[in-house]
């Protein structure tokens, strides 16, 4: 029976971690001395305890050395585990969960079962079709093809260990609802991070945090394994394979500015272990990086505690309007054109304007309103003075809203989806945004086998990587809902090929 150890895994609240390589658990006040780019977490369901193995468990060797306990690297050890190898996660921060714990829409898939059963008719075509357009036509359209044409089995996957996604709504650049959701409409992440640990721990897969991999070690050209510190040693273990998913580098602020200079000065919605080291430990090796400078600015991220405020809000039928109390355009348009929009503005933020059927269609509302981040009023002239707008303005705005919902057509600014529901139902409700740093596109090179690229591209043999720390499948600018869909598919596939090298 492997030995276990305790630590707080916070999927609500506050996220402050610091990417410490102790053995020690993390209590708050260690972890109060973070930056504030980590400071809060956009989930919300409970604060719960994991388990994780205790570090003197670690053994010399393994089949598959995994790196980083996110939602890529628990589907890799899952996958892996089911192929029949023996693999082992090594996470850096005190808890599991990375960017995934932060994730708030859902998973886009298409040609689902859910949508079957919902009546909705959607297609892979066309999913990739969106994907590759809200990309800017520059995603790698072998990897967008893949993540397409294994979305649903993916979503199917996840059923059959008891994470459903079978609450279905839009985000922007999608003309159809698939997007995935828990059953009770509430974010993704944190959800979906307790079923993985649920299902790494049945598998008892060995899972050990504070342990930072520092190296990722080769001979004659092949992977060998990893050097990780874990307490106050640093360790090499052996292994047959390294499947790395770490994430990007968006609280890397460094690494953002050298590559996209611009965004110097902007807040972050990443969590703190999102530093890019990964990307930096196969460079070393000959890996090739590619999309570097394609950084996503999120529109809807509260500027006070670097929150970001989900899609799902919009795609439930908020609306975005100006200082003055207007409409300027369409909410659910890709996030790269309404970022822009938002930063057109005179004051370069924005409100998102809702009311209680938005509110109870969208749980994540909730850790928003206990964040202190949501006004509210019982009438939109009340709200407009809680928010010092135009009255007359709102108020007008909202009841343009409401017709161009009853008529199903926006005649100021072409929306077309996430147009079911008017608001007209008070309490109306307020929250105050601007863009902020969200996704890295940019990242090491795959192929479909999720297998490392090298500058000649040629494979790396033995090194696997998915999820953010990977680039190409998202173009220039990544559609709400892809990156649960990116790391679940391709680490996935990472698992499954890692175990097959091993053989």
């Amino acid at each position: 029976m492997k030995k276990i150890f305790s630590g707080l895994l916070v999927l609500s609240s506050v996220l402050l971690l610091t990417a410490c390589g102790s053995d020690k658990k993390t209590d708050s006040s260690e972890s109060a001395k973070t930056d504030k780019t980590s400071e809060t977490s956009d989930v919300t369901s409970a604060a719960s305890a994991q388990e994780y193995t205790d570090p003197s468990e670690l053994k010399d060797s393994y089949d598959v050395v995994i790196v980083g306990a996110g939602g890529a690297g628990m589907a890799a050890a899952i996958q892996a585990k089911e192929a029949g190898a023996n693999p082992v996660i090594l996470e850096k921060m005190p808890v599991a969960g990375g960017n995934t714990s932060k994730a708030s829409a859902g998973m886009n898939a298409s040609e689902t079962k859910f949508q079957k059963d919902q009546g909705i008719e959607d297609s892979n075509d066309k999913f990739f079709e969106e994907s590759l357009a809200g990309g800017g036509g520059t995603n790698d359209q072998e990897l967008l093809h893949y993540l397409v044409d294994n979305s649903s089995a993916a979503i199917d996957w996840l059923d059959s260990m008891g994470i459903t996604l079978d609450n279905l709504t839009t985000t922007g650049g999608m003309s159809e609802k698939r997007t995935h959701r828990p059953s009770d409409g509430s974010a993704v992440g944190g959800y979906l991070v307790d079923g993985l640990m649920k299902n790494i721990h049945e598998r008892e897969i060995p899972l050990f945090v504070n342990a930072d991999v520092v190296k990722i070690n080769e001979k004659d050209g092949t992977v060998t394994g990893v050097n990780v510190k874990i307490g106050e040693e640093e360790k090499t273990v052996s292994s047959k394979a390294v499947v790395v998913t770490t994430g990007g580098f968006g609280a890397n602020m460094d690494m953002v500015v050298e590559n996209k200079p611009e965004l110097k000065g902007y807040v972050t919605t990443n969590q703190a272990g999102s530093t890019g080291d990964g990307i930096k430990m196969i460079e070393a090796l000959g890996g090739q990086t590619v999309d570097m400078d394609q950084i996503q600015i999120h529109p809807t991220v509260d500027q006070t505690k670097s929150l970001l405020i989900t899609e799902a809000v919009r795609g439930e039928g908020a609306i975005l309007v100006s200082q003055e109390g207007n409409r300027f355009f369409n909410e659910m348009e890709t996030r790269d054109k309404v970022s822009a929009a938002i930063i057109a503005l005179p004051e370069k933020s924005a409100y998102l304007i809702f009311d209680a059927g938005v509110k109870e269609r969208v749980k994540a509302i909730d850790f928003y309103e206990e964040q202190g981040l949501v006004k509210s009023a019982d009438s939109l002239e009340a709200l407009a003075k809680e928010i010092n707008v135009s009255e007359d303005n709102l108020q007008t705005t909202v009841e343009t809203w409401n017709k161009a919902v009853a008529d199903k057509k926006d005649a100021e600014f072409g929306r077309e989806t996430a147009m079911d529901n008017d608001l007209s139902k008070g309490p109306y409700y307020a929250i105050a945004i601007a863009p902020g740093i969200h996704h890295t596109m940019g990242g090491v090179k795959i192929n479909t086998n999720t297998e490392v690229l090298n500058t000649e591209n040629k494979v790396i043999p033995g090194l696997f990587a998915a999820g953010e720390v990977t680039g190409g499948v998202h173009g220039n600018n990544r559609i709400g809902g892809n990156a649960v869909a990116d790391i679940i598919i391709f680490g996935r596939q990472a698992g499954t090929k890692s175990a097959e090298f091993v053989k």
